[in-house]
């Protein structure tokens, strides 16, 4: 890659190209001058970033983001975006997508690995914007995806066990990567487990969370957000 390609590129051919940079360019026409946007994770998201770099070079306005990411971190240095690393105020708003949406606004995220900073991000908005299509609404949330669980490495092999009791969970698997030898590390230098349930009730997250060695799951209840369709 050419080194003044770095962050400017997405390291997969992104489905639907179109169709999200239209979605980019009408998120971005959101941001004025002097906010601190939190930028999510994903190609929707990437594309976002580079539409608000656009604004920036063409309109003169300031705008200041703090990335769940590194990908993203690197696409917003790219286009001239100030990146926030420590937080002294409230976040104005943040856009992300989901990997599902059931019809009490519960999501799974995490499929992209950057749970932990996302959720960190969305408590700490004063508005979230998802963008998630009609396919990704389930009636039940879990259908397609299992809930990733992002887990302190030396724990691992007792977290893996204390869910696999969980009445409900159907599989436990440490995600592996694609482009590496041996499982995922996180931004954080954790491991993440993929768990499928059968149901996800309301009271599992918290269970999770209350594990020892679990820093974040991929359930996001609780929020309020606006929708973005497409």
């Amino acid at each position: 890659m050419d080194k003044s390609a770095l962050g400017l590129t997405w390291n997969k051919e992104i489905s639907n190209r179109k169709e999200k940079e239209h979605i980019a360019r009408f998120v971005a026409l959101r941001a004025a001058d002097g906010e601190l946007i939190g930028a999510g994770s994903g190609s929707t998201s990437f594309l976002t970033v580079l539409a608000l770099g656009k604004r920036v070079e063409t309109e003169g306005i300031s705008i200041s983001i703090v990335p769940t990411s590194i990908e993203i971190e690197l696409a917003a240095h790219a286009v001239g975006l100030s990146v926030v690393s420590s937080m002294d105020r409230m976040i104005d708003w943040c856009f992300d997508g989901a990997d599902e949406v059931d019809s009490t606004g519960r999501l799974i995220k995490g499929r992209g690995g950057a749970l932990l900073r996302e959720k960190i991000v969305f408590r700490a908005s004063r508005k979230i914007v998802v963008v998630a299509d009609a396919s990704k609404s389930v009636n039940r949330l879990g259908k397609n995806y299992p809930v990733p669980v992002e887990v302190d490495p030396q724990w691992v092999r007792r977290v893996f066990d204390d869910i696999s009791q969980m009445p409900s969970v159907a599989e436990v698997t440490l995600r592996m990567a694609v482009s590496k030898d041996g499982p995922v590390i996180t931004e954080k230098g954790n491991l993440l487990l993929d768990v499928r349930m059968n149901k996800i009730e309301d009271s599992d997250e918290a269970e999770l969370m209350k594990m020892p060695g679990v820093y974040e799951t991929g359930i996001f209840s609780g929020f309020e957000f606006e929708r973005i369709m497409g």
